[in-house]
This record gives structure tokens, C-alpha cells and sequence, in this order.
């Protein structure tokens, strides 16, 4: 396709998934809010809760990803058949983890709950907010498969308007919920996980009924069980390296943190400030990245190759150029962060300040990793950049952040200085694989992806 009709598809994908991401952590922002002035207790339960089921709902997520390549290609055929066998496929595999995650949650959480916290009150609040909570991980299984269909297929405004409805619906909810009216006094910290709940089941049934009023669509499976089984064997097989390398990469951000939590409380704090702002700022280049996915994988399905290493390098491009954007706004953020936090320390304004260079310049390089490893995943070489990931992170730059912090006992600029380095130590890798990989990608490699 031409290089100006690419980057328009991308762009009308990618704003969509961008605000999708912003819009996915500020309800946690909200539920916060509301919770707050229960006190402390109330306010830490449902933090580690919500933490728990985040990090779930992450590798749901990641699995969804993986599916939503394995649907673009199906898109991209335009065999209605392999469309349906591939939504099923990621439902199955979707629904089957949530089912095990809910069982550690319904069977364990005592387990993991005293693990986590030993004051009683608080284990008390954790488990009543993860007995509510839990569910969501069921309903979240499920949404993430349709909403990966319909990114598929370029849809990516229901997704964001199934948001749109979800939010208002969850902030008012929990608010009742968690506060009462009337006579009803309210239910506290539980309140927040309902209000969480009945919203997602809003969401999900408008996203089934966008999927059901598409004629485009036929997913009715008339497969018989060994195809279907085939076809999950095939599609687990690619997917779940992404969601193995997405839960290593979330993982090691929670090790990362437990590290810095060794350094003076002033520079703990500081970094604990600025990492919202960065996973909120990426979101831009982590949209684009998936919209080039997918437009890659729709290419593929459709056997349309002669514009695919023209195409992959204008997103590589493009994605740069957005994180040189980003780069520029946490310029302007450094200046601004006093005045959104006014009442800390000298030194933790001192330690923001020893950062700034290196959280100005992390998005940069982040963006062109991120980039190249959902290129390379539409490519068939998951469980290449999984390796490329593991290597960077967990060999070389966690070791390395941990002699530096635990033992040279190094300042905060050192410290966090790792974060940037990692993704540097990944760059040349990641180049290196994707122009291998374009220039040997054919029509016979391209064959060998579309199993369904």
C-alpha cells in the first residue's frame, strides 16, 4: 500500500489505543480517589488488591495481543472462517487462563494475602476486595478478545467508546457503592471492586453487541473439535511468548522498584513520582507500535509483501519521531513537576533534578524497541524478542542495577541510569533481527503463519 494510505491507517488505529491506555490506568485513579477517604487501611487494601489483579489482567492483555496478530492476518485474508477460528481460539486460551488465575485467587488468597501484609485489619479488607475483584478477571478475559477483533479489523473507536460508557458507570457506581445513599451505608472498600464490576459486564455486553449488529463477521464455529484443538495447539504457540515476555518485562519493573526502595527515601520517592508520568507518556508510542502490528499483519494475511520493509521502516520512523515528541514534553514536565508537587523535600526536588536527562531521554530508545519488537512479533519472531528482552532486562541490567545499588551503594542518576541503559543494551539486537528477519520474510514465510 502507499506509504501516505499507511501511515493515515495507523494513525486512525493508533489515537484510539493511545487514549484506550490512558483511559485503563486512570480508573484505578479514580478508584483511588473514591476510596480515600475511607483512611489508610481501605486505601492499602484495595492498592495491593488491585495490584494483584492488574498484574493478571496484564498478561490477559498480552495474551489478547498475541491474538489480535494471529486475527489481523485472518483480516487480511479475508477468510471469514479463519477469522472465526482464530477469535475462538484466543477466547479459549483467554477464558482458560482467567479460569486458573480465578481458582489461585478463590483457593489461595489467604496464602498470598498474609504473604503480602501482616497487620490483620488490612489482610481482612484485602480478601473481602479480592472476593468481588476476582470475577473481573473472568469478564476481562473475554472483553480483551473482542476488543483484539475489533482492532483487527481497524475498529479501534468501539473499544475506546465501550471505555467511554465504562468510565462514568464505574465512577458513579463505586461512589455509591463504596459511600452509600439514603438509608444504605455503603459497603467501603468492597463498594470499589462491585462498582469495577458491574461496569466491565456494561462494557463487555455493548462490545458483544457491536460485534453481533457487524454483518461482516461469522463467528459461528462449524470446525470440527480436532481442527478447533489444532488451531488452539498453533495459536497458544505463538501467543503465549508475548505473554511470557510481557509478565518478565512487569516482573522486572516490580524488581526495579524494590531496588530503588534500597536507596534514601528522598530518591525513592522521586523515582515513584515520575514513573506514572512515564507509563502515561509512552502510551503515544506504545499505540503506534500496535497499530503498525497490526496494519503488518493484515499485510501478511493478504500476501500484500512488496511494500512491507518500506512500510515497517516508516513506522519505525514514525515512532521515533513520536518519542522525540515525548522526550520533549517530559523536558517541559521537569520544570513543572515543583509546582504539581509543592510541599516535598529539598533533596527529593534535588533527586528529581539528577533524573530529568535520563527519564527525557528513556522514552527515545523505549519507543524505538517497542517499535521494533511488535514488528518483529507480526513477523512470526516472538519468541525472539523474547529473548532479546530476557537477555537485556534480566542478565545484564537487573544484575548490574543490583551490584550497583546493593553494594557501590551508587546515587540515584546511577541507579535509574540502568532503565535507559537496558533498552540501549536491546536496540542493536532488535535492528539487527528485524532487518534480518524483512529481508528473508517471503510469500512462503508468510504462508507458514496463516495455520488457520
Amino acid at each position: 500500500m502507499p506509504s501516505q494510505s499507511y501511515l493515515k491507517k495507523n494513525i486512525a488505529l493508533a489515537w484510539p489505543l493511545a487514549l484506550n491506555g490512558l483511559l485503563m490506568q486512570s480508573m484505578l485513579m479514580v478508584d483511588t480517589l473514591l476510596v480515600s477517604p475511607l483512611g489508610e487501611i481501605p486505601l492499602a487494601a484495595m492498592g495491593i488488591a488491585a495490584t494483584l489483579v492488574a498484574f493478571i489482567m496484564g498478561i490477559q492483555m498480552a495474551l489478547a495481543n498475541g491474538s489480535q496478530l494471529v486475527l489481523s492476518r485472518a483480516i487480511g485474508s479475508g477468510n471469514k472462517q479463519a477469522i472465526a477460528k482464530g477469535f475462538w481460539s484466543g477466547l479459549a486460551i483467554n477464558v482458560t487462563v482467567a479460569i486458573i488465575f480465578w481458582l489461585v485467587l478463590h483457593l489461595g488468597d489467604q496464602a498470598i494475602v498474609g504473604a503480602l501484609a501482616d497487620d490483620i485489619a488490612l489482610q481482612q479488607q484485602i480478601i473481602s476486595y479480592l472476593a468481588i475483584s476476582k470475577y473481573l478477571v473472568l469478564f476481562t478475559a473475554v472483553t480483551q478478545v473482542m476488543i483484539a477483533l475489533l482492532n483487527s479489523q481497524g475498529k479501534s473507536k468501539i473499544p475506546l467508546q465501550g471505555y467511554l460508557i465504562e468510565m462514568p458507570i464505574n465512577a458513579l457506581l463505586s461512589y455509591l457503592l463504596i459511600h452509600g445513599w439514603g438509608e444504605f451505608s455503603g459497603m467501603g472498600v468492597e463498594g470499589a471492586a462491585l462498582g469495577s464490576l458491574i461496569a466491565i459486564v456494561i462494557r463487555m455486553s455493548y462490545l458483544s453487541l457491536c460485534l453481533k449488529a457487524d454483518q461482516s463477521l461469522q463467528l459461528s464455529l462449524n470446525q470440527s473439535m480436532p481442527a478447533l484443538f489444532n488451531s488452539i495447539r498453533l495459536h497458544s504457540k505463538e501467543i503465549f511468548p508475548v505473554a511470557v515476555n510481557v509478565t518478565i518485562l512487569q516482573i522486572g519493573i516490580s524488581v526495579y522498584q524494590l531496588l530503588y526502595s534500597q536507596l534514601n527515601i528522598n530518591a525513592y520517592v522521586a523515582i515513584t513520582l515520575v514513573m506514572p508520568w512515564l507509563r502515561a507518556g509512552t502510551q503515544f508510542i506504545a499505540a503506534w507500535a500496535h497499530s503498525s502490528a497490526i496494519s503488518i499483519s493484515q499485510a501478511i494475511g493478504s500476501r500484500k509483501l512488496d511494500d512491507l520493509s518500506a512500510n515497517v521502516n516508516k513506522s519505525i520512523d514514525v515512532s521515533v519521531a513520536i518519542s522525540v515528541i515525548c522526550a520533549l514534553l517530559f523536558a517541559g514536565l521537569s520544570f513543572m513537576l515543583p509546582n504539581i508537587y509543592p510541599d516535598l523535600d529539598a533533596e527529593t526536588y534535588q533527586a528529581l533534578s539528577l533524573i530529568a536527562p535520563l527519564y527525557i531521554f528513556l522514552p527515545i530508545v523505549r519507543g524505538y524497541n517497542t517499535v521494533h519488537g511488535h514488528a518483529l512479533r507480526a513477523l512470526g519472531k516472538t519468541t525472539s524478542v523474547f529473548k532479546i528482552n530476557f537477555i537485556g532486562q534480566w542478565l545484564i541490567s537487573i544484575p548490574l542495577c543490583a551490584l550497583l545499588i546493593l553494594y557501590f551503594e551508587v546515587s540515584i542518576f546511577w541507579a535509574f541510569a540502568i532503565q535507559p541503559f537496558e533498552e540501549i543494551v536491546k536496540a542493536l539486537p532488535f535492528r539487527q533481527l528485524a532487518r534480518k528477519s524483512l529481508k528473508e520474510f517471503d510469500s512462503n514465510k508468510a504462508e507458514t503463519l496463516m495455520y488457520d
